[in-house]
């Protein structure tokens, strides 16, 4: 019995026990794929399309050369031919023969045949006289009887034959003697074959020269065509030792053409890559070792729990919630600074940011009692991610009250500068009057899961900075520190004030 699977087909039989045969059509057309022969090399086609350009141009250029001048060769013995009419006939006028023979006995004498070229006198349709030194002789019958043939009109007749195995190239001149009866010929003809011979010799030449050609044009371009995509053969060797263990690797980057601008990219790449599986790893570590500590305390307090004492059993409960609500709220600043760094800002629109530092300052007053004011306003309109900036103030003000004063102001405020290039930069504050940050815990602040001073209020995550920075990060801009006049701590978010294409509402800032 047969039962048919999506890219599978069971067979079963029922032998006394049962027995089961499967076998995929995938696995089959797999295995007939990796069996095809590879695919050339780009190096081979690349030759490869090289040859035959420049052959298909030799064979062009030679081709053209061999006709034109074979058309030339020809011209030239037309030419030849029609000025031996022109010559025989003055002989003959000038000899003042009696008759036939003695008219071209004087033709023949008069006109001597040039290279590759002989004449020959018929009378009467009989080869009658010859010249004595001439490069091939034309006593040929085939010859003699069409001179009988096409010169019975009296014209002088212009034509090609073949004959005594060359190809001949002819003209045939009647001539005749008043008084005389006898019909006479003179008949003078140029070895096609033979004049041809240099331009043939040249043209066989030239297939010699155009195949050492051939050879060395696939020579250099075979180095070259190796040279230029070494880059390549680099990067497939080094994307080939890259492992999720080590992406260390990188390729030298050689000249300054597209192969080099391509290494750059993919060394850049590779730059990005390691930089988030180092992020990944230590993200993974920091997450164990966070969620190790509560866990822990969870399971102790479990197997040291009296069941039967009501009171342990509840303080028991409590502790685990209280642990789990951490957990929760440690998952949920994981999944918002993996937001931020994933989304890359895709909704960047114009924004007012004197409202959106006003709408701040009114949400910042739900955290506490503490005077919210706001100490300087950019009347700006700056392509920003609204949500996610309003995020990382909200984010600082938050931070300000859990770490500064426990009473008094908390300042926010915003300004429009100029950089040492001269280009706009946009900066939002957040100042305390709390003890500020000691100067060990500076320098690593903005890193995950790093926590100062124990604040007031539930411990938190240590992931709010990072998420700060990360937004600031992603709007090209940057987070800075400084002390707060007076004391405490003042956190400065920087960015570059590009403009933007309108799109929505300037002030729509969804908060």
């Amino acid at each position: 019995m047969g039962t048919a699977y999506l890219g599978c087909i069971s067979f079963e039989w029922s032998t006394g026990r049962g027995t089961r045969h499967t076998e995929c059509m995938s696995d089959r057309i797999g295995v007939r794929a990796r069996r095809r022969s590879p695919a050339l090399s780009v190096r081979v086609r690349i030759l490869a399309a090289i040859l035959l350009v420049t052959a298909a141009g030799l064979a062009i250029a030679g081709t053209t050369a061999y006709v034109v001048q074979r058309e030339r060769t020809l011209i030239e013995i037309d030419a030849v031919l029609t000025d031996t009419v022109d010559d025989a006939r003055i002989v003959a006028a000038d000899s003042a023969a009696v008759d036939v023979r003695g008219a071209l006995r004087a033709v023949i004498a008069g006109v001597r045949p040039a290279t590759n070229e002989s004449t020959l006198a018929v009378i009467d349709g009989v080869a009658a006289l010859e010249p004595r030194a001439v490069d091939f002789r034309l006593a040929d019958d085939v010859l003699v009887a069409r001179s009988v043939v096409e010169t019975a009109t009296g014209e002088v007749v212009l034509g090609t034959v073949t004959a005594s195995g060359r190809l001949l190239r002819y003209v045939f001149v009647p001539v005749s003697v008043d008084g005389d009866p006898a019909r006479g010929t003179f008949i003078a003809a140029f070895d096609v074959n033979a004049e041809l011979r240099p331009v043939s010799d040249a043209s066989r030449t030239y297939l010699f020269v155009g195949l050492a050609t051939l050879m060395v044009v696939g020579l250099v371009g075979w180095v070259v065509a190796g040279r230029l995509l070494r880059p390549i053969r680099g990067l497939r060797e080094a994307t080939a030792r890259i492992t999720a263990s080590d992406v260390s690797e990188r390729i030298p980057v050689v000249g300054h053409d597209d192969v080099s601008a391509l290494t750059s990219t993919v060394n850049e790449m590779l730059d990005r890559l390691q930089g988030a599986l180092t992020g990944q790893r230590q993200l993974l570590d920091d997450v164990g070792h966070e969620l190790k500590t509560p866990i822990t305390i969870v399971r102790g307090h479990l197997e040291l729990m009296n069941s039967s004492s009501a009171a342990d059993v509840a303080a028991t409960r409590d502790l685990a919630i209280d642990e789990l609500d951490r957990m929760g709220g440690l998952v949920r600043d994981i999944s918002a600074l993996a937001q931020v760094e994933r989304s890359a800002l895709a909704q960047r629109y114009p924004a007012d940011i004197a409202a959106l530092v006003e709408r701040v300052r009114q949400n910042a007053g739900a955290l506490s009692a503490h005077s919210w004011v706001t100490m300087a306003t950019a009347d700006v309109v700056v392509a920003v991610d609204a949500a996610k900036l309003t995020q990382a103030l909200l984010q600082l003000a938050a931070n300000a009250v859990t770490h500064g004063a426990p009473t008094g102001a908390i300042e926010l405020g915003s300004a429009l500068t100029l950089d040492a290039a001269g280009r706009p930069r946009l900066q939002l504050w957040v100042s305390d009057h709390g003890p500020g940050v000691s100067d060990e815990l500076l320098p690593r602040i903005f890193d995950r899961f790093q926590r100062g001073t124990r604040g007031r209020g539930p411990a938190g995550s240590g992931l709010g900075l990072a998420i700060v920075a990360a937004i600031a990060e992603a709007h090209g801009g940057t987070v800075l520190i400084s002390p707060t006049p007076g004391g405490g701590a003042t956190f400065t978010i920087d960015l570059p004030a590009d403009s933007a294409p309108a799109t929505p509402e300037l002030n729509d800032i969804r908060l």
